[in-house]
């Protein structure tokens, strides 16, 4: 699924091909008991699911995409929600004709290479609550 180095606080992390990124990610932090974090990388996927929050109606929109693209970046956040790992990923993708499209990460499969850092922050773990305001889960400090 994954094969990792440590360095300190942080894990280079190469999860193999044709893995889904936000599960195995998850999957790491959770056998590394990371509930607080940072997340960032690249690679090259070929099916991505990205979610987009309507601000006036609250809800997230999905979109799929099926096309080899490469992760120009991978960045996000680890924290936790009901005890559990909980990602907060967004992904920025270049196309084929060298046009990018991004948003907030639900899952993507690999389809090449994904090469990431995880960072584990020291003391307790964040958690999130949902705002009622903005629908977003966010941290709560």
């Amino acid at each position: 699924m994954y094969k990792y180095r440590q360095f300190g606080d942080k894990f280079v992390l190469s999860i193999d091909n044709h893995q889904p990124i936000a599960a195995t990610i998850a999957e790491f932090c959770k056998e590394k008991n990371i509930l607080g974090g940072a997340v960032y990388g690249i690679g090259a996927v070929n099916e991505v699911t990205l979610r987009f929050l309507d601000p006036a109606t609250l809800k997230y929109v999905d979109k799929t995409f099926n096309e080899q693209m490469e992760i120009a970046n991978l960045t996000g956040n680890i924290s936790q929600k009901n005890g559990q790992v909980y990602l907060h990923l967004h992904v920025t993708l270049g196309r084929r004709d060298y046009t990018c499209v991004g948003g907030h990460l639900l899952e993507a499969k690999i389809n090449g290479a994904c090469e990431l850092v995880v960072e584990h922050f020291d003391g307790p773990a964040p958690g999130r609550y949902q705002d009622s305001e903005t629908g977003l889960n966010l941290y709560e400090l």
